[in-house]
C-alpha cells in the first residue's frame, strides 16, 4: 500500500485531518520500521547541521508521518509528540532507550549514531563533533 492510501484509511477511521510527511528511517529502513510496528521504537534522532545546510524546517509536535519500508510502501503512521534539540553528548539514556535499537543503551546509541552522523555529515561536506546539535523526536504509532 502506498502512503496516500494508508493516510486515507487512517483519516477515515480516526477523523484526523491535515498534511502528513512520508519518509524512511535513514539507516536500515525495514528493520527500524519493524521496530516501530512492534511498539519498540518510539523515538528517533537526526543531525541538526543537515537541516541547517538544506534549509529544511525541523519536525514539529502534533504532526503525522507515514513511515515507509525500503521499497517506499507504507509501514505505519506515527504522530510526533515531542521535538527538542540538544548536543550529541547530552542525549539521554531515556532517549537512547526510546530509539529501540540494539541493547537500547546510551553506549550503543552513541556508537551507532556517531558512525551514522559522521558519514551523513561527511556526505554533506560537514564534520561531526561530540557537541553537534541533534534533533530528538518522540512519537507514538497511531496506525495500524
Amino acid at each position: 500500500m502506498n502512503a496516500e492510501t494508508m493516510w486515507k484509511q487512517y483519516t477515515a477511521q480516526s477523523g484526523a485531518c491535515g498534511p502528513y510527511d512520508a519518509w524512511q528511517f535513514g539507516d536500515d529502513a525495514n528493520r527500524l520500521a519493524q521496530l516501530v510496528l512492534d511498539g519498540v521504537k518510539t523515538g528517533t534522532s537526526s543531525a541538526y547541521p543537515i537541516y541547517a545546510a538544506e534549509n529544511e524546517p525541523l519536525p514539529e509536535e502534533n504532526t503525522y508521518s507515514v513511515v515507509l519500508w525500503e521499497d517506499n510502501t507504507a509501514a505505519c503512521i506515527i504522530k510526533t509528540t515531542k521535538v527538542y534539540v540538544i548536543p550529541f553528548c547530552q542525549v539521554s539514556a531515556r532517549h537512547a532507550f526510546a530509539e529501540g535499537e540494539g541493547d537500547r543503551s546510551l553506549s550503543y546509541w552513541r556508537n551507532v549514531h556517531r558512525s551514522f552522523f559522521t558519514k551523513e555529515l561527511a556526505d554533506a561536506g560537514l564534520d561531526f563533533t561530540e557537541d553537534m546539535q541533534v534533533v530528538c523526536e518522540e512519537f507514538i504509532k497511531v496506525f495500524p
